[in-house]
């Protein structure tokens, strides 16, 4: 979100007041969500935005897609080689991650049959299927992919 500084400067003892006239860094902060909005369409992610009520500021909304990892048909593994595939399928979602394809993954704590989720910052779903689908886990049958498309403000994180 964007925020507004005000900066009243004293000198001499006299304040000088704001003017009316639109602010460079106003300006500016507008121009980088254009700037956003124009990047993120020219590479085809799918966008929108809307001005906060409260704040005022304008948030911008991107389509990203939630692949839930299920447990697949093939979970027959033994110890060695379960672990094995586990230790491909970190380095995998490490790479979606600093590749920038991935902005987030993680296990459930429960033992039910959705096992975790990423979420993929692709422009398409056959593109974040495609990365989901690369994983060795999913090669192996240990785990199987369901996609969902999924909408969040950009620059939002975790709390």
């Amino acid at each position: 979100m964007c925020m507004f500084i005000s900066i009243v400067a004293c000198k001499e003892g006299n304040v000088q007041k704001e003017s009316s006239e639109i602010r460079p860094e106003a300006l500016k902060m507008e121009t980088t969500v254009k700037q956003q909005k124009a990047a993120l369409e020219s590479k085809g992610y799918r966008i929108f935005d809307y001005v906060d009520e409260d704040t005022k500021d304008t948030v911008l909304m991107q389509q990203y897609f939630i692949a839930f990892l299920k447990s697949g048909p093939n979970r027959s593994q033994d110890k060695a080689e379960a672990d094995s595939l586990q230790r491909l399928h970190l380095a995998h979602l490490s790479r979606m991650y600093e590749e920038g394809h991935a902005d987030i993954s993680g296990p459930f704590g429960d033992d039910g049959e959705i096992r975790g989720i990423t979420i993929y910052n692709t422009p398409t779903q056959e593109m974040a299927d495609s990365l989901a689908n690369s994983d060795p886990m999913v090669k192996a049958g240990r785990l199987v992919i369901e996609i969902h498309p999924w909408w969040a403000a950009k620059g939002f994180g975790l709390r």
